[in-house]
């Protein structure tokens, strides 16, 4: 069975870190590109950041360049988002996504994407 499960997510106050991971069963994510999105309340899903399958290419929005970073350990099937400097308009629901995609095409953080995680809460507040 193909599921993607994050974690990580929790309350933390503003200008903290978090750090959330993408955990990968029953599929490899070598040949993957991998996203993660958020969705607040109220708010349409957003695309954050991505990284193609080879880690050549990684990609973020413009409200979390120089604060987010993702990475990936293809070894543990497993990709990271480091949130530092984290703000309250951060707050919302994070997701994890997975596309198969040759490294020479990137990624796009809007994807399409093929598999999603069931997401993971991210509340940033005093």
């Amino acid at each position: 069975q193909v599921q993607l499960v994050e974690s990580g997510g929790g309350l933390v106050q503003p200008g903290g870190s978090l750090r959330l991971s993408c955990a990968a069963s029953g599929f490899t994510l070598d040949y993957y590109a991998i996203g993660w999105l958020r969705q607040a309340p109220g708010k349409e899903r957003e695309g954050v950041s991505c990284i193609s399958s080879s880690s050549g290419t990684t990609n973020y929005a413009e409200s979390v360049k120089g604060r987010f970073t993702i990475s990936r350990d293809n070894a543990k099937n497993t990709v990271y988002l480091q949130m530092n400097s984290l703000k309250p308009e951060d707050t919302a629901v994070y997701y994890c996504a997975a596309v198969q995609r040759p490294y020479q095409l990137g990624c796009t953080i809007w994807g399409p994407y093929d598999y999603w995680g069931q997401g993971t809460q991210v509340t940033v507040s005093s």
